[in-house]
């Protein structure tokens, strides 16, 4: 789909820029400045498609009935469920310049409206993020009849078509700010891309793998 498939990770920049960033941080440095600064800010749109070999209203059953699936899709990111609709999740480590975050978000799954089926960031019970805030907004939509692989085909071919905005806001600690901000908002756009890339890619899979086994269709488990 999106990217290389590759699990949890650091993403690390320049090793000089890091070494010598290092040698200018104090122990009070180290900590996320939420009051002091303006939070960075760094944004991403991002589509794609998944196809499903089963008519719309099956994908439909299959996307309504998130509970019996989403957490079992997910791993290895950690999920707790929250209320009827919403999941708590934990994405994974990441960071660069020596700082690294834990991302860990709450996501509702609202029921659909006119064929749309959106989701939007939530917040979790008796937690408060560690200086980052995070604004998830994704919409899905189901369309019939698309072309496809013929020798998995069950007659109809249902693609999932969905669109993500996401930012993110991180109130980073004060070593931070003497890079150069070029060098920040670049470094945390590509980090950001990094996350959704990897973490679509591999949710997108286990939920076409889940969703066929399900309805009993073999699909492949590469291609």
């Amino acid at each position: 789909m999106l990217s290389k498939d590759q699990e949890y990770q650091v993403f690390e920049t320049n090793e000089q820029i890091v070494s010598v960033t290092s040698s200018m941080i104090n122990a009070e440095d180290v900590i996320p400045d939420t009051k002091l600064s303006t939070p960075g800010k760094f944004y991403g749109h991002y589509r794609d498609r998944m196809d499903m070999h089963a008519p719309a209203n099956t994908v439909a059953k299959y996307l309504d009935s998130h509970n019996e699936w989403f957490g079992r899709c997910a791993e290895p990111m950690k999920v707790q469920p929250l209320g009827e609709n919403g999941y708590a999740l934990a994405i994974g480590k990441f960071g660069s310049f020596n700082y690294e975050v834990e991302p860990k978000i709450g996501l509702e799954l609202l029921p659909p409206e006119e064929g749309v089926y959106r989701i939007r960031t939530i917040p979790i019970p008796n937690y408060t993020p560690p200086g980052y805030d995070v604004d998830y907004r994704a919409k899905m939509q189901l369309v019939e009849n698309l072309a496809g692989d013929s020798s998995i085909n069950s007659g109809h071919i249902t693609g999932v078509e969905w669109e993500l905005d996401l930012v993110v806001y991180i109130h980073f600690p004060k070593f931070i700010h003497r890079l150069p901000k070029s060098l920040i908002q670049n470094t945390g756009d590509r980090l950001l891309n990094q996350i959704v890339r990897q973490v679509s890619r591999r949710l997108t899979r286990k939920v076409q793998e889940d969703f066929h086994q399900s309805i009993g269709v073999n699909f492949p488990k590469k291609r």
